[in-house]
């Protein structure tokens, strides 16, 4: 079966349940850091499923691989800036160990999907 739209990808619909997580922990960040930390997790997190989606719909493979790999650096980028919020103490740890855990399953369906996608080639 072929997937005909990009929202019916799992690795898509995890991402956007990433970004919805980290608006609602970004929320409650000090004010002074909206133009700093704030912004830039939120911005990478939005990176990791509008890449996936771009990728897909360029129709061509190569392409779709770089736009995910860019999906796999916008991961590592914000599971950096999950670690420094978690030093300043702006994320409870609970909601540190999900956050964490989704992107780590994030990344392993991107590292998958990357393969794949090289496999067909």
């Amino acid at each position: 079966m072929k997937v005909k739209d990009y929202k019916e990808l799992k690795v898509w619909q995890q991402g956007i349940e990433i970004v919805d997580k980290i608006y609602l922990i970004t929320d409650n960040f000090p004010k002074d850091e909206l133009y700093g930390l704030t912004n830039q997790m939120r911005r990478s997190a939005l990176s990791i499923p509008s890449n996936i989606s771009e990728g897909f719909v360029r129709n061509h493979s190569k392409e779709y691989i770089q736009f995910l790999y860019i999906s796999l650096g916008s991961c590592a980028e914000l599971e950096t800036q999950l670690i420094i919020a978690k030093k300043r103490n702006y994320v409870a740890p609970d909601n540190f160990e999900v956050l964490i855990k989704a992107l780590n399953y994030e990344t392993r369906m991107l590292v998958s999907m990357i393969k794949a996608v090289k496999r067909n080639l």
